[in-house]
């Protein structure tokens, strides 16, 4: 087994709720939510069959809710302040406890949770959760927290617009005032007491203003780092570092004692990559093998969070997970993947790349491209393309359409983040907690057999975990069409693997690949006299061609719609 990362995020709300009421804005009581317990040695063990190595357990800490748990000693919060009934993970309300919807005993969740970490370990999968630095619910307040650390917001001074001091930003001598919510649209805000805040804090997406908007990220406030927006960000920080720092590496520090194998950090350029580059190796004193998992979406910076900020692996949204959704809905060209490559050849290494997360649209609903498997060209491209991880989210593999109107969601292509609810079709492969995919549909099973064949091959072959990249598309602009084909090596000195892939939905491509004795030299193929060719992905066949016919003409090829050639080459 190789060092390959196939990482599945599960958003734990939802992964194994068996029940399917599904009430639009339901309660918890009304429609259910996965519990810890849920997440079984057998649910685990069928990850582990399907190729995963890493599990991303999202919205595990204590986030802002309307749900109450007031015999348990834990205040609800106020609608007005929360999205959906549910509320967002990103609104953290205890970054030292953990979810208590998810808990079949309240009072001994966080037992609950340590039990599934040692549950992934023994499985032989790693245990990703989320650190969210930027921002906390309105209403933050750590019920759980321990006696060496010191609660966000304790030592603040609110007269202070800013002070390194701080761990937030205050608007002094003037009110909260939140966006007004239609009751009849957002039922969970009809009847709320007023929310009262003052002075006003600075909201999560950078507001500095008493008057956030419906569309910014009302219900958080934004955390100060010690950088005094409204002098410019600053590039020095003083010898004596800012509180939130402080606050920060006690909180990792936490989690890291409590056995999670990394981090994947919410809008991490949101903070400033100075305390990454502090935090980071700190924290990695504690466990050299945690992994930090960064989202960033300015390609720009990509080079000053991986050297600067010390991060293992950043997303790769603004770049090739752009590119192929436009190469999926017909709006751009193949082509444009040498680009991709070219912008980031020295790190490709440190790319996450994936088609779905929590965030973005379903690959199967009609804001996307209507048909999951249309993803299987482009799914095969982001398994081989570099050796970072790849990344599926759950129920992308059986299809999932993310078309439901959950409540505060609505219908937007997504899986609902901020509602309670069931997701029936993932649930035919839970199938009342065997997990064995018994309820699926032939089209369903196909779909999963290929993403598992997908993270399978990831893990077999040494030249996508550790190999080097050659595009071969610069000599074969003229002989095929370069907006549907694309054609590289996979190499190390030991493997060679050449890699053709067809993004045309409809059209089987034939044609002659150039591959020039350049290319033969940079990957270390001797010139001899047969080229021997061994399909090793789906199609499993092997064919042999004369070398002087290959250099003078080209290699002969013939690919269906929306799939791909993989083959081992040898000489002989």
């Amino acid at each position: 087994m190789n060092n390959i990362i196939n990482m599945y995020q599960i958003f734990t709300r939802l992964f194994a709720n068996a029940n399917e009421t599904n009430t639009k804005f339901g309660t918890l009581k009304e429609n259910g939510c996965t519990k810890f317990n849920d997440i079984s040695a057998e649910a685990l063990k069928a990850l582990r069959h399907f190729g995963t190595t890493h599990v991303w357990y999202t919205g595990v800490i204590r986030h802002a809710s309307c749900t109450q748990y007031e015999k348990n000693g834990l205040k609800s919060d106020n609608s007005r302040v929360v999205k959906g009934r549910a509320g967002s993970p990103y609104a953290i309300k205890d970054y030292y406890d953990v979810c208590p919807d998810f808990a079949e005993n309240v009072n001994k969740r966080m037992e609950e949770f340590e039990q599934l970490i040692l549950r992934t370990h023994n499985s032989g999968l790693k245990c990703i959760i989320d650190f969210v630095p930027n921002h906390v619910s309105r209403e933050y307040k750590s019920e759980k927290l321990p006696a060496d650390a010191v609660d966000l917001g304790a030592g603040d001074n609110s007269d202070w617009a800013f002070s390194p001091l701080n761990n937030f930003y205050y608007l002094p001598h003037q009110e909260l005032h939140l966006p007004e919510l239609n009751a009849e649209q957002f039922p969970t805000v009809a009847g709320a007491l007023p929310y009262s805040e003052f002075p006003a804090r600075a909201t999560g997406n950078d507001v500095f203003s008493a008057y956030p908007s419906a569309h910014d990220w009302y219900e958080t406030i934004k955390l100060n780092y010690g950088v005094d927006y409204a002098q410019g960000k600053r590039k020095d920080f003083p010898q004596e570092l800012p509180n939130t720092w402080h606050r920060m590496y006690e909180i990792l520090r936490f989690w890291t004692l409590k056995g999670v194998d990394g981090f994947r950090c919410d809008m991490a350029e949101m903070v400033p990559v100075e305390f990454w580059g502090w935090v980071i190796p700190r924290i990695k004193e504690l466990n050299p093998n945690l992994l930090f998992i960064a989202e960033v979406y300015n390609p720009q910076e990509y080079r000053n969070y991986i050297h600067n900020g010390k991060f293992d692996y950043l997303y790769d949204k603004v770049g090739l997970y752009d590119v192929l959704r436009g190469i999926i809905e017909g709006n751009a060209s193949a082509r444009h993947i040498t680009d991709c490559w070219k912008m980031n050849d020295d790190i490709q290494q440190y790319m996450l790349r994936f088609l779905e997360n929590h965030d973005e649209q379903r690959v199967a609903s009609r804001f996307f491209a209507g048909d999951a498997n249309t993803a299987r060209a482009a799914m095969t491209l982001i398994a081989t393309f570099g050796k970072g991880p790849m990344m599926l989210y759950f129920g992308q593999e059986i299809g999932e359409r993310g078309m439901d109107c959950e409540g505060f969601s609505g219908i937007d292509g997504r899986t609902t983040i901020f509602d309670y609810w069931s997701l029936k079709q993932y649930n035919r492969w839970v199938n009342g907690g065997k997990f064995d995919g018994g309820k699926l549909n032939e089209e369903q099973k196909d779909l999963r057999f290929f993403y598992r064949s997908l993270q399978r091959f990831r893990q077999k072959y040494e030249a996508i975990s550790e190999g080097l990249f050659y595009d071969l598309m610069w000599q074969n602009e003229s002989n095929l069409d370069a907006n549907k084909i694309y054609a590289f090596f996979r190499y190390t000195n030991k493997q060679k693997l050449l890699i053709v892939i067809n993004f045309d939905k409809q059209n089987t491509h034939t044609f002659r690949l150039n591959i020039g004795e350049h290319a033969l030299a940079a990957i270390g193929v001797p010139v001899k006299e047969t080229l021997v060719l061994h399909e090793v992905f789906e199609a499993h066949f092997t064919d042999s061609f004369s070398l002087h016919e290959v250099l003078e003409v080209g290699l002969p090829l013939s690919i269906l719609p929306n799939s791909a050639l993989i083959f081992t080459i040898e000489t002989a």
